[in-house]
């Protein structure tokens, strides 16, 4: 059974367009490439024609992954969250006690992260040891550099 994986309309959206892009734009680009390096004669010793064989492999690598990705997805009814314990698609205000370095993410799928943006996966160490917790829960979340304690000082939408 393929593993789903809860998105939300945006992130789904995005998703769409750019395999749409794809599909519809880089994969003819690279048909004509791969055309073009063909007239140029002897296939065994065509550098072009070898490397646009080798995009044209990355992208129909990137667009199954894609296809892949968005039939697993399914889209969250954002007002049917709960903000009494942390979830997907919460935002979540934690503290680390060591350093007193208060941090805020939004806690969203694995495609939609970014963590430049304040979007954490919920895959990510941090946020599995944040999961089903509430305010005022003390963590002790084991990240690559070691242990870590954080507080959770707020949830919300």
């Amino acid at each position: 059974m393929p593993e789903i994986s809860y998105i939300t309309e945006e992130g789904l959206d995005k998703l769409k367009e750019e395999l749409d892009y794809l599909t519809s734009v880089e994969r003819p680009a690279i048909s004509r490439l791969i055309a073009d390096a063909r007239e140029k004669g002897d296939l065994a010793e065509n550098a072009e024609y070898h490397a646009a064989k080798e995009a044209q492999g990355m992208l129909e690598m990137k667009i199954f992954r894609l296809e892949e990705m968005i039939s697993k997805a399914r889209i969250i009814d954002e007002s049917r969250i709960d903000t009494s314990k942390v979830q997907i698609l919460n935002k979540v205000k934690i503290k680390n006690l060591v350093n007193n370095l208060v941090m805020e993410y939004l806690l969203v799928s694995e495609s939609e992260a970014d963590l430049k943006a304040g979007k954490l996966a919920v895959t990510s160490p941090i946020a599995k040891g944040l999961l089903g917790r509430k305010v005022g829960d003390i963590v002790e979340i084991n990240v690559p550099s070691g242990l870590m304690t954080f507080e959770i000082i707020s949830i919300s939408r």
